[in-house]
């Protein structure tokens, strides 16, 4: 494969992002590395936008019927905004690395359609705990679920830049995972996350030491994303989409963990 051209335009690139990470009526028109590198380093982008509808309803049911029921409405929304892509990808890595077969049985066990008993395992476990730990932020108060609930999707697809990097091979040929692979240099996934960083800082500020709270719940997220990242391709030699997705949620998961162990 070849480098990502730097003519791509980051119009290209948000198009190509918008339109393969949600469900929003945006038409990819350049489908090629180039427009990947631009759509995998503004991917926190991504996750601000659909974060704030999903927020908003979070917040607006947690008002009306408590925290619980809003932690629910949030995490559905976003599962919807991205037809459950990411929930998919977690689950089939789930039974890729529980399965215990070399690499090659693996991969054949992830593209399956079918979901066995690790990957039903991981997201029942994955969603009670994005649940609980946003009813738990929503019961604050609903500004401090909605904040939550921005800070994990935007964690979420800081793992994806960080998923990308070039010195990250693609594990097979073909499909999003090898398009998108090894696309992004170190200091832009550095600076993207920075900057989702900054934002979410100044969205906390309306809810006094959230300021400081988000961005750290971003880089424990990033973190613990990249534990499974090295995992994944020491097992199966690299990326592919189920291993990014998966990356997402294990990112939007330990961003929540932290919140909730920050008080």
């Amino acid at each position: 494969m070849t480098d990502p051209d730097d003519r791509a335009g980051w119009a290209d690139g948000l198009r190509f992002g918008f339109g393969t990470l949600s469900v929003l009526p945006v038409r990819v028109e350049r489908w090629d590395r180039a427009a990947a590198a631009r759509a995998m380093t503004a991917a926190p982008l991504v996750g601000l936008v659909l974060g704030a509808p999903a927020a908003a309803a979070g917040a607006l049911v947690a008002w009306r019927a408590g925290g619980p029921l809003g932690a629910v409405a949030a995490v559905a929304v976003l599962a919807a905004l991205t037809r459950g892509l990411h929930l998919d990808g977690l689950a089939d890595v789930a039974d890729g690395l529980g399965s215990g077969k070399p690499a090659e049985d693996a991969l054949r066990i992830m593209k399956q359609s079918d979901i066995g008993p690790f990957g039903v395992l991981t997201l029942v476990l994955v969603l009670l705990a994005q649940i609980t730990a946003l009813a738990g932020q929503f019961g604050h108060s609903p500004l401090r679920g909605a904040l939550a609930v921005l800070a994990s999707a935007t964690a979420a697809r800081c793992a994806l830049t960080w998923g990308c990097l070039r010195s990250v091979p693609a594990a097979r040929p073909g499909g999003l995972g090898a398009m998108v692979a090894s696309t992004v240099p170190a200091a832009a996934a550095a600076a993207g996350t920075a900057v989702a960083a900054l934002v979410l800082a100044a969205c906390g500020l309306f809810d006094g030491w959230s300021a400081l709270r988000l961005p750290l719940a971003v880089v424990v997220g990033a973190g613990c994303s990249r534990l499974l990242l090295g995992r994944c391709v020491r097992r199966f030699g690299g990326i592919t989409g189920d291993v990014l997705g998966a990356m997402a949620e294990t990112s939007a998961t330990a961003s929540l963990f932290a919140l909730a162990l920050l008080g």
